[in-house]
């Protein structure tokens, strides 16, 4: 029991994890937590693009029975979604929280309390979706939870657009990382999300992650305990660069490392404003992204459950 016992626990007790807190607090000063950069004070109520001041903000949470099946369990994956990104795809399948911001401010408090109440509900972990913006709220949560008594791993649940400084803040503190790689091509995430960058910034962020956890780990039961999970959205006409993306992994990373190749992008938020995007990915597509994975020797692929439409 004790080898599964979360690594936090360990920042907690040489008192590491007080020093995180303090440290990523400062951040917010001058905050270039994310690829933005964008040098605003949080603490003072200023907001860059993420629309986030000095708390996060939370849309919901609950068991979440969708994810993948070293998450879900028999219990469920415990997600608490935030709202507002730093992102910002165009597509966005939440684009009512991510670009509308629908939720309500939180408190550490507050936060702590409902990792507490999905701990409690049985879920096997607390996975946090899109929490690259809020990682010094996140911290100061958990220092509160861990006091209450919180003792199970944390899922770093992002779009893969994050700072390896950012990421190292958090080393020790997420035994599972579970990036996007979505876009290759620099000119399509320009179209997408106003973010060329992205490509280079998610080859780095996946190094720095797989090197923290490495490929993903489970338990007797199947169940996640630490390690990398890497989505993949299949998207229309090949726009991901799904064969580059795979190469990467499998020559950068690991050919163990595990990958969700994804079927369910469908035209979301404004994606219909660019024409590339407007469209649904085919079942060809989707054969191709799976035929370019085992190319690459990938043979950890998750099962795929939901599927909402292929020409």
């Amino acid at each position: 029991m004790a080898r599964n016992l979360p690594s936090y626990l360990n920042l907690v007790q040489n008192g590491e994890l007080a020093q995180r807190i303090k440290a990523a607090g400062k951040r917010l000063q001058d905050c270039r937590l994310c690829p933005r950069k964008c040098g605003v004070d949080r603490l003072s109520g200023e907001t860059g693009v993420c629309n986030t001041g000095a708390h996060a903000w939370v849309s919901s949470y609950s068991p979440h029975f969708g994810e993948e099946a070293p998450l879900v369990g028999s219990s469920g994956s415990g997600t608490i979604f935030f709202t507002h990104c730093s992102l910002m795809c165009n597509f966005c399948q939440n684009y009512d929280i991510s670009h509308e911001g629908l939720g309500q401010k939180v408190t550490a408090a507050q936060l702590a309390a409902l990792m507490m109440a999905l701990q409690e509900s049985g879920c096997h972990n607390i996975n946090f979706v899109t929490p690259s913006h809020v990682v010094p709220q996140i911290l100061e949560a958990l220092g509160v939870a861990v006091n209450e008594g919180l003792r199970v791993p944390l899922v770093y649940n992002t779009g893969g657009y994050d700072r390896v400084e950012t990421l190292k803040l958090i080393e020790g503190v997420f035994d599972i990382y579970m990036p996007d790689f979505k876009f290759w091509d620099p000119e399509v995430a320009e179209k997408a999300c106003g973010a060329a960058d992205y490509p280079a910034v998610a080859r780095s962020a996946l190094v720095e992650m797989h090197r923290q956890v490495g490929d993903l780990q489970m338990d007797p039961s199947g169940i996640a305990t630490k390690g990398l999970l890497i989505r993949h959205l299949v998207m229309p006409g090949g726009l991901a660069g799904t064969h580059d993306v795979m190469r990467f992994i499998a020559r950068d990373l690991s050919t163990d490392s595990y990958v969700n190749i994804m079927t369910q992008y469908r035209p979301c938020g404004r994606a219909a404003e660019v024409p590339e995007l407007a469209d649904f990915p085919s079942r060809a597509d989707f054969k191709e992204a799976l035929a370019a994975a085992r190319e690459q020797g990938l043979h950890r692929l998750d099962r795929p459950r939901r599927v909402f439409r292929l020409r």
